[in-house]
């Protein structure tokens, strides 16, 4: 397997950076069967507690490409407005990873008669870790700013959403990454003002169920998303589903990929849904592409 030289080569310039602008939340082709993911204020707008899981592997045939591991399970309280889950992650990049754990509280209240509003607040506990084992520099060349072993460093991170919703729409507005913390400076490199920080990240969403017959429904859904200073891209998805049991999904991603998405749903309990991005950008000659598999179970109703 070919080595990616271009992740080797742009994580020192991210660690001396002062300010971060490359993507530090997990990717998700599939964000619209876990939304939770997305959006903390989700956590309590379903009737039914859930389970989630993605798995993506990421320019599949590129050593050391980004690799992300999640797991979520949120649901309402049954007798009060409100929703409370759960999610941890494991993002790797080559040399970088973090590692993820929080905890989600959702307050949601009726508009009128067909809307409800709700807002909600994660906050937990990152692990950053850069192995400077994994880094390779040609010509022998010796950076003071790279470490030559593991570290490591914890600290605590937040995110917030508000989530619009009805029977047959969603509109969604949330931040992550709030608290801005620093996660490396360079204590190696005297008199160094350098150092690493997370970036707010904000998204947009938004969707839309529309019952064709008995048989079709058709689900177009978007998320913009966007982070300081300049960074910004655009998914657009439309999603088929035929008699609440087999869904098919096209998804196209600004910066990369068109994706084909395929999935099934079994007595609405069981969900499987599994993903292929086809790479559009120039990591596509030495990418075959990118898979994500998603699992889901949903629970009885309790409101």
């Amino acid at each position: 397997m070919r080595k990616l030289k271009y992740i080797l080569l742009v994580i020192p310039f991210w660690l001396i950076a002062e300010a971060t602008f490359a993507q530090q939340s997990p990717f998700y082709t599939q964000y619209m069967f876990n939304d939770y993911l997305v959006n903390p204020a989700v956590a309590g707008a379903y009737n039914y507690f859930q389970v989630r899981a993605n798995t993506r592997i990421q320019w599949l045939n590129i050593d050391q490409a980004p690799r992300t591991m999640s797991i979520a399970g949120y649901g309402p309280f049954k007798e009060r407005d409100m929703g409370y889950g759960g999610y941890i992650y494991n993002d790797v990049t080559g040399a970088e990873s973090r590692f993820f754990a929080g905890a989600t509280y959702a307050y949601n209240i009726a508009v009128n008669d067909a809307m409800r509003i709700s807002g909600g607040l994660t906050i937990g506990v990152m692990q950053y870790k850069l192995d400077g084992t994994l880094l390779e520099l040609d010509d022998d060349i010796i950076d003071p700013v790279i470490p030559n072993t593991v570290e490591s460093k914890i600290f605590p991170d937040a995110s917030v959403g508000f989530y619009l919703y009805a029977s047959s729409f969603y509109v969604g507005l949330s931040a992550h990454h709030l608290l801005g913390n620093k996660y490396y400076d360079h204590p190696e490199v005297p008199n160094s003002t350098g150092e690493s920080r997370l970036v707010q990240h904000f998204n947009v969403s938004g969707g839309y169920f529309l019952i064709l017959n008995r048989d079709f429904a058709v689900s177009p859904s978007a998320l913009i998303k966007f982070s300081l200073p300049n960074q910004f891209q655009v998914d657009v998805s439309a999603k088929v589903t035929y008699q609440k049991m087999v869904w098919a999904c096209l998804s196209y991603r600004s910066s990369d990929a068109v994706a084909v998405i395929l999935g099934y749903d079994y007595e609405n309990k069981f969900k499987f849904g599994i993903s292929y991005d086809i790479i559009t950008s120039d990591i596509r000659k030495q990418s075959n592409g990118t898979i994500e598999v998603m699992l889901g179970y949903s629970f009885n109703k309790i409101k």
